[in-house]
């Protein structure tokens, strides 16, 4: 049998979340599957990041998946794409956390054979997708280490986040279409409360790079600082980039492959590099 790493030098490679059906699991399709898709740096760093693409709780933005994957990978940062299930397929929270769970602990369990360091293992989102990741970076658990499958012993708390034009609040700066895929049409005040993410950072959320727009018409800017303000208060370390002028769902700006790319990029690059989660040599 191919091992895994000649398979990832083939492409990248698909992990199913769970063997059998996901938690929840409404059906046996492509859209009841959450996968995590992994692209192997050449030169890796022992930096993992599962990504979740944006698109509303109702898409999967391919720009803010595999693009940034490719980018990542640039860095020597192991990325995993997460397909997560969806609102527009019938999915509704906790589905999206369960899912956004899972991949990370999976991700530390393929840490030895693709040469990953647990410690520094990830989470970045674009829009919707950064709920998700906020949400992993404040609703995370231990891993269970009676658990029978080793999967489920892992901690699902990431090291770090990255989020862009991230949807934060569910209340009154959030995007509609969000949190109408994500909770329903009439979700109860309590549930609204329990994924503003702003209202649930701790001491213990991991530190976050996080960039947005003021002129986003879509996902408002006060998601982010809000989000930032939060981690200020919790002393918890944020950089907050807040570039005037840009439509939403910019991603990178450009081929992950140029050097042409949003000034962010450059700010994350140094960011993850002061942090210690890049290669000295990272390119």
């Amino acid at each position: 049998m191919l091992s895994l790493i000649a398979a990832a030098a083939l492409g990248p490679t698909v992990f199913r979340l769970w063997t059998g059906g996901a938690p929840g699991a409404l059906g046996t399709g492509d859209d009841d599957v959450p996968t995590l898709t992994l692209y192997k740096a050449d030169s890796p760093c022992g930096t993992a990041i599962v990504v979740c693409p944006g698109g509303g709780y109702g898409g999967l933005a391919d720009h803010e998946g595999s693009g940034y994957a490719l980018y990542l990978n640039r860095l020597g940062i192991t990325a995993g794409v997460l397909k997560y299930r969806l609102g527009s397929h019938g999915y509704r929270h906790p589905c999206m956390i369960e899912d956004a769970e899972r991949a990370l602990r999976l991700m530390r369990t393929l840490a030895s054979e693709w040469k990953l360091d647990t410690h520094k293992v990830g989470v970045m989102g674009s829009s919707a997708g950064g709920h998700l990741a906020s949400t992993l970076l404040i609703h995370f658990h231990a891993g269970n280490p009676t658990a029978k499958d080793p999967i489920e012993r892992e901690s699902s708390r990431p090291d770090f986040g990255v989020l862009c034009y991230p949807v934060i609040d569910m209340g009154q700066w959030t995007h509609a279409g969000s949190r109408e895929n994500l909770l329903g049409k009439n979700p109860s005040q309590a549930l609204i409360d329990e994924l503003s993410n702003q209202k649930h950072v701790t001491a213990e959320t991991p530190p976050c790079f996080i960039w947005t727009t003021a002129d986003d018409a879509v996902v408002p800017a006060q998601n982010s600082t809000l989000f930032a303000d939060a981690l200020v208060a919790a002393k918890v370390p944020v950089e907050l980039h807040v570039y005037p002028h840009g439509s939403h769902g910019l991603g990178l700006g450009g081929d992950p492959a140029s050097d042409n790319l949003l000034p962010w990029i450059g700010e994350m690059k140094r960011w993850l590099g002061e942090n210690g989660w890049l290669r000295p040599a990272n390119r």
